[in-house]
This record gives C-alpha cells, structure tokens and sequence, in this order.
C-alpha cells in the first residue's frame, strides 16, 4: 500500500481561479488512481493555498467525498511561513476533524540565494527547509494549540534531531511565549524515515523522538530501484531492536491514523508501502 501525494508540486497560486482548478485536478487524478486501485493506493490531498476560504473547501470535498487520507502542504507556501497566522482557519479545521497534515518540502532553497545559487536546492535545501518548518510550527505552539491534527514532518525532520537540546537551552529568551518545551512539542509530530540510508542520521531521530514517531517513507519515484529497496532496508539494518524496526516498518502508521475500512497505512515522502511486498 502506497500513500501518495503531488508535493512538491502544489497548487499554490495568488489567483484563487487557477490555484483551485490545479488543486480540484491533481484530487480528482489521484482519486480515481485509487478508486482504480484500492489496494495499492491511497493519498494525500492538496489544497488551493493560500486561498483560504478555497483550501477549506476543497479539504472538505476531498476527505468527505473522495475519502482521501489527509492533507498535504508544502514547508512554505509562496513565501508565507506555515506557522503565519492566516493560516490558523486551516490548522483548525484539521484539528477538528483529527486530520493528517503531511509536511514535504517546497523546494524553494529555504528562500536563500545562498542554496538556489549554489545548486543546493535539494541536495541540503530541502532538509534545511524541513527543519525551519518544524521549528516554526514548534515555536508557535501549533503541536500544542492543535493536538489532534497529526503532523508527519519528511525527512526525519530534517536537522531538528540534532537541534532539540540547542532549542531547549534557548526557547526561553527566544521565543518566551511558548508553552511546552521544544523537544516536548517536537515529539507530539511523526517524521517519515527518508534519510537517504545514512544509518546515523535514522539512529539519532530515533533517539531523539523515540521510534514510535518515526514512520516508514521512500522518497519514491525520487529514489527508486534499488534506492526504494534501500529506504526499506536500511532500518532493519540500522541496529535497532526488533521492537522498534517492527513498529517503524509496520505498526506505527496505525497509532498515526486508521485507513477508511479499517486498514492502516504509513503515511510518507511522496509514497510509502506498508509492508514491503511485491512494491513495483
């Protein structure tokens, strides 16, 4: 089972006309993907941002009438920050509905001349803007205020599981408004397991948030072949007790959110099996 989603090629246009028809397009695409496989494919919807009032419609349309799995956004949304506060309506109406909000990158090199123009916009941009993302959501208490969207951050929240402690020292000074430490918050999120194989980088997210947040993710078709072999096997390969490989290639997708008919999935970067069987 997969869990697709068109980022990072999202609807996000200033003229409400055309971010809502890109938007009802890429729904209705992957709705019918799906209805044609059932099971092998759910997805993610995209939403017509920044377009409010149009995004809160089209999530309605999307999860009520296409029986889509959650909600996909971007790191940033035409420069906007997702922690701005026009964006609080949404945060709401995925809170009411305990929703999935998966994060991925907008591969915009983080907005920094110093990434676009140096060709880093993926190979670092895209983890950097993974790590301000959370960190924003974080420091504007979004975890807290909205406990029950489930937020899934890519990438293994990109360097935030080095940060933790450097956010606790300093969140006081910086940002005295909060209300739960930043490592506290940071494990109310789940954070797919794209690490490109790198065993370090997967063993300290897993220490920093606990393997219950971690959630299997392929970064497919991006990594595909034997890359997407190797996105699954590199965690039963990375030391960790059977325990917590079992429950990030397996289990954790079910405590995250239940699948309509009661199966579950595990929710990831652009496409994520559930179990590693016959995956083509």
């Amino acid at each position: 089972m997969q869990v697709l989603s068109v980022s990072p090629q999202l609807p996000y246009f200033e003229d409400e006309t055309h971010a809502v028809e890109a938007a009802r397009a890429t729904n209705d695409l992957y709705a019918d993907l799906v209805r044609r496989y059932p099971t092998r494919f759910a997805a993610f919807a995209a939403a017509p941002l920044p377009q409010i009032d149009a995004a809160l419609a089209e999530i309605e349309r999307a999860l009520d009438q296409l029986h889509m799995v959650g909600v996909t956004v971007a790191t940033s949304i035409l420069g906007r920050s997702l922690a701005d506060p026009e964006f609080e309506p949404l945060y709401a109406e995925l809170d009411r509905r305990g929703a999935v909000l998966y994060i991925h990158p907008a591969g915009v090199s983080a907005c920094s001349p110093l990434i676009a123009n140096y060709g880093l916009t993926w190979p670092i941009g895209a983890p950097i803007e993974d790590t301000i993302s959370a960190t924003q959501l974080i420091f504007k208490d979004i975890p807290v205020r909205y406990p029950r969207i489930k937020i899934i951050n890519s990438h293994l929240g990109g360097a935030l599981p080095m940060l933790l402690q450097r956010l606790d020292n300093q969140y006081r000074w910086a940002a005295p408004q909060m209300t739960e430490p930043p490592s506290t918050q940071a494990r109310r999120m789940w954070y797919d397991t794209v690490g490109h194989f790198h065993v370090p980088a997967l063993r300290c997210a897993c220490e920093s948030f606990g393997a219950d947040r971690l959630l299997l993710g392929t970064d497919f078709p991006y990594l595909s072949g034997d890359g997407y072999r190797r996105s699954v096997a590199y965690i039963e390969d990375a030391g960790l007790s059977t325990s917590e490989a079992h429950r990030i290639l397996d289990t954790n997708a079910a405590s995250c959110y239940n699948w309509r008919g009661g199966k579950q999935c595990a929710p990831s970067n652009l496409a994520s099996p559930l179990r590693q069987t016959s995956q083509t």
